[in-house]
């Protein structure tokens, strides 16, 4: 069992930058295909981007402005995000599973955590 917990969420202007941090209970982190998903109100769950192995995925909508990293001392993953828009404001979760795929649904990860919100006011 993995567990993972988000942080770093929180009120920011537009054109502001957040650093959300995933932290996990499983060692080795790196072995894992790890994801950020968002779900704003009213909308479905949407896909971030994920890290598999040193590959990176991003979507269209945050291509250029979010930034995905390892940090391998504190087992973390990050989502750097800059030149955040209103349409940003979600729930943010990050999502572990095994294996070498990268889906773009949560339901195909085998965990993920509770969330931290991101607001970016206009």
């Amino acid at each position: 069992q993995v567990q993972l917990v988000e942080s770093g969420g929180g009120l920011v202007q537009a054109g502001g930058s957040l650093r959300l941090s995933c932290a996990a209970s499983e060692r080795t982190l790196s072995a894992l295909t790890m994801g950020w998903f968002r779900q704003a109100p009213g909308k479905e769950c949407e896909f971030v981007g994920a890290i598999r192995w040193t590959t990176i995925f991003y979507a269209d909508s945050v291509k250029g402005r979010f930034t995905i990293s390892r940090d391998s001392a504190k087992n973390t993953v990050d989502l750097q995000m800059n030149s955040l828009k209103p349409e940003d404001t979600a729930v943010y979760y990050c999502a572990a599973r095994h294996g070498v795929a990268a889906p773009r649904l949560l339901s195909e990860y085998d965990y993920w955590g509770q969330g931290t919100q991101v607001t970016v006011s206009s």
